[in-house]
């Protein structure tokens, strides 16, 4: 069993929902910081997914972002389990972009 960080970063060029991350096979992953950073002096939104299977969950819909600021959209850890896909979209592009910190665990 092993323990590996990483991040996924995003930067949003267009309004595209897109693939931050996907759980890999036999890990578990613990998302434990999600940032989200606005550089272009004016606010925007995210909104974020998570799809497991066939089913999505809205995790943040339409959450704002003042401009020029950054957010921490998480207050506790997300589980996210192998093969479930978590996915952003800018309301606007070219404007914020995403870290996701992550902690994998290797079941293997």
């Amino acid at each position: 069993m092993a323990n590996i960080y990483t991040n996924a970063k995003i930067d949003f060029t267009d309004t595209t929902n897109t693939v931050v991350y996907t759980g890999p096979a036999a890990t578990t992953s613990i998302i434990k910081s999600i940032l989200v950073s606005d550089d272009s002096g004016n606010a925007d939104s995210i909104s974020v997914t998570l799809t497991a299977g066939a089913s999505v969950f809205n995790l943040f819909k339409t959450k704002a972002v003042a401009a020029n600021t950054t957010i921490e959209l998480l207050t506790q850890p997300l589980i996210i389990q192998e093969n479930e896909i978590l996915k952003a979209q800018a309301a606007t592009g070219n404007r914020l972009h995403m870290v996701v910190s992550v902690l994998q665990i290797n079941r293997d």
